[in-house]
């Protein structure tokens, strides 16, 4: 997936732009000779900080004063000799330092998230870890970081350790009855026996799986949809949220095609709010492909903003949860309708009940995106794991007792399941995806 493993590489692993510092990491066998290359003759103690002048390798110019860190082999990120420079920040002096870097024999720059592969192969990771790393380093909101950091800490790992414990233990019983079927302690394993394992590891993934649906949809937030007839403030209201312009706003009907999207953060919850084309019948080919994406979006939104400025026959039928907002208050003087669902009624234009609106749309994303205890299973593939892991233990949990020799078998696949998790086993199709998430100095 990457270049040779057994190159040393490095990288800038803070932003770009100014800043007090910059950090670059230097990861590989020739992590030394790089840094007697910019600093002749210093001497860099394992694990301790020390202040030192980085020089241009060809001409001994002076590049800046930096803090230096080595860290050697094993005990380090990667699990290689590691060094990190901080330096100041800003353009020019990362910019220099660079370009020293790659002048140094033997270096290269590393690609996006080969410090953190290092550490996978190194043992100093699991596969969830790395996936919980990326989730962390794209977290945008509190909740997505409290959670992310939870699977990069290794949650996900000990569950799995957990499950696979006890699947291990019933395995280990099933085959000293195949192996020693005549000797006398191994004559006490019944259906029953085999059952209770089984549950024990099946009450343990229904736990995981009963979060997972939250845990995924949390990684990629709660999508409000606005929807309505056209020139009824679609635009004006997300223009309103956001707190800039966003969208085109125009007194002709039409105006907006495609669906725009703005991310909040509500109570450090994500929320995806969506402008969509004003829903009528029309002639225009174009309009007509931005009302059929419009109720699309409405239609597999976690909710819907149908908005309604008064001019209208009353709210349309929502085509899933739905808020039914009365615009234009302003100018109506309040007045609002009845609808089976909330009421609000707001003026984008003076702000007025907008944010009782946005109180309600935080109190359902809370509730949509929490789950009643701490979530493990963030990620499709980790959830079709354990519903894989769950479908093999359902043969042993069957009325009908089975041949020992399947009933082996299904624990192994149940195991395997657990292993294919933390990347122990049949992961390769899904390595380059998850490591090309994280950014170059990770």
């Amino acid at each position: 997936m990457f270049a040779n493993d057994r190159d040393t590489i490095f990288a800038q692993a803070s932003g770009v732009g100014k800043a007090a510092i910059a950090v670059f990491r230097i990861s590989g066998p020739r992590c030394s000779e790089a840094l007697h290359a910019l600093v002749p003759g210093a001497v860099f103690p394992d694990r301790t900080a020390v202040l030192r002048t980085l020089r241009e390798p060809a001409s001994g110019a002076s590049l800046d004063r930096a803090l230096v860190t080595r860290f050697v082999a094993p005990r380090s990120f990667t699990g290689q000799d590691v060094a990190e420079l901080h330096v100041t920040g800003g353009r020019a002096v990362p910019a220099s330092v660079a370009r020293a870097l790659a002048s140094v024999s033997g270096l290269r720059p590393a690609e996006p998230g080969e410090f953190a592969w290092r550490a996978f192969l190194n043992g100093k990771m699991d596969l969830s870890e790395a996936e919980g790393l990326a989730d962390l380093v794209n977290a945008e909101t509190e909740a997505q970081r409290r959670q992310a950091q939870r699977i990069a800490g290794g949650a996900l790992k000990l569950e799995c350790e957990a499950i696979r414990g006890l699947l291990l233990d019933a395995m280990a019983t099933v085959e000293a009855q195949l192996d020693f079927s005549d000797a006398e302690d191994a004559a006490g394993l019944t259906a029953d026996s085999l059952r209770e394992a089984a549950r024990a590891a099946v009450d343990r993934i229904d736990r995981a799986l009963a979060s997972a649906h939250a845990a995924e949809r949390l990684r990629s937030g709660f999508v409000v949809v606005i929807a309505g007839p056209p020139n009824v403030g679609k635009s004006t209201l997300m223009n309103a949220i956001a707190g800039r312009d966003v969208a085109i706003i125009s007194p002709f009907a039409g105006t907006t095609r495609d669906p725009i999207e703005v991310a909040l953060d509500l109570r450090g919850y994500p929320v995806i709010l969506v402008d969509t084309a004003g829903i009528r019948a029309t002639e225009d080919p174009i309009e007509q492909e931005g009302v059929r994406r419009a109720l699309q979006r409405a239609e597999h939104a976690d909710l819907t903003l149908w908005l309604d400025d008064g001019q209208q026959q009353g709210p349309a039928a929502a085509p899933g949860p739905a808020l039914f907002v009365r615009t234009k208050s302003d100018i109506a003087g309040g007045a609002s309708y009845s609808t089976s669902g909330a009421q609000f009624a707001i003026s984008a234009k003076t702000g007025d009940g907008i944010d009782v609106l946005l109180d309600s749309i935080a109190d359902l994303a809370v509730a949509g995106l929490s789950s009643g205890e701490p979530a493990v299973l963030t990620l499709a593939r980790h959830r079709e794991a354990f519903l894989a892991a769950r479908r093999a233990l359902a043969t042993v949990l069957s009325s009908e007792p089975a041949e020992l020799e399947l009933v082996a078998e299904e624990f192994r696949r149940a195991a395997a399941a657990m292993d294919r998790v933390v990347g122990r086993i049949g992961v390769e199709d899904v390595l380059g995806e998850i490591f090309s998430r994280l950014c170059v100095g990770k």
